[in-house]
C-alpha cells in the first residue's frame, strides 16, 4: 500500500511522504489564496474550490478564511455554509450532508496521534531527516444538521441527519439523528422532536 492509502484507511502512515506532502502543500496554498479572496469574487472563489473542494454540492458557501489539510478527501453536498475560520483535517475521509452549516471558528479533525509517548515521538531515519507515525479515523455528517460556533469534531465520529451541536461542544462520540447534544464532551441533551419550536 502506499503511504497515501495507508492514510486514507486509517492505518498508520508516515505524513512525510513526498505524494502525501505535495498534496498537502496544494491544499494549504489554495487555502491561503480563497483567504485572500474577497466575498464579492464568487467566480475567484469558485475556481479555488473546484480544486481545493471538488466533491462538493451545488450552493456551497465558504466565508473564510479556511484551512484544509487536504481538500480533495472532504466531500460535501448541497447547500453547504461555513462561516469563519473552517478547519478541516481530512486525512481520513470527511463526508458532510446536504443542508449542513457551520458557525465560526468550527474544525472537523480525523487526525490523531499515539497516547503512548515512546510511539508519539519523532523518529529519523539513516540520512538523519525526521519524521513521525500518524493515524486517522473518518467523520461522517448527516444531512439538515447545524454545528454551532466553536465546536470540535474529532476523528472518528458520526452525526445523524437532522442534529444541532450546541456553541463551544467538542464532539467525541457519535450523535444519533436528530438530537440537541452539546458540551464537553458533547452528550445528547435531547430529542429536538417539533422541529417548529426552539
Amino acid at each position: 500500500m502506499t503511504e497515501k492509502e495507508k492514510m486514507l484507511s486509517g492505518q498508520p502512515y508516515d505524513p512525510t511522504d513526498k505524494e502525501l506532502t505535495e498534496l498537502r502543500v496544494r491544499a494549504h496554498r489554495l487555502s491561503a489564496e480563497y483567504d485572500l479572496t474577497l466575498e464579492t469574487e464568487e467566480e475567484k472563489r469558485s475556481e479555488i474550490l473546484d480544486s481545493l473542494l471538488p466533491q462538493r454540492g451545488k450552493d456551497c458557501y465558504l466565508q473564510g478564511p479556511v484551512q484544509f489539510d487536504y481538500g480533495v478527501f472532504t466531500k460535501v453536498g448541497d447547500n453547504f455554509y461555513a462561516n469563519f475560520n473552517f478547519t478541516v483535517l481530512d486525512t481520513c475521509p470527511v463526508v458532510i450532508g446536504d443542508n449542513v452549516f457551520f458557525g465560526p471558528n468550527c474544525t472537523v479533525a480525523t487526525a490523531l496521534h499515539y497516547m503512548d509517548p515512546v510511539l508519539r515521538r519523532m523518529r529519523h531515519r539513516e540520512d538523519g531527516s525526521p519524521y513521525d507515525i500518524e493515524f486517522g479515523s473518518p467523520v461522517t455528517i448527516g444531512s439538515d444538521c447545524w454545528i454551532a460556533s466553536n465546536v470540535v469534531i474529532c476523528a472518528g465520529v458520526t452525526i445523524g441527519d437532522g442534529c444541532v451541536i450546541g456553541a463551544g461542544s467538542v464532539v467525541t462520540r457519535d450523535i444519533p439523528s436528530g438530537c440537541l447534544a452539546a458540551g464537553n464532551p458533547c452528550r445528547v441533551i435531547r430529542k429536538i422532536g417539533d422541529v417548529r419550536k426552539i
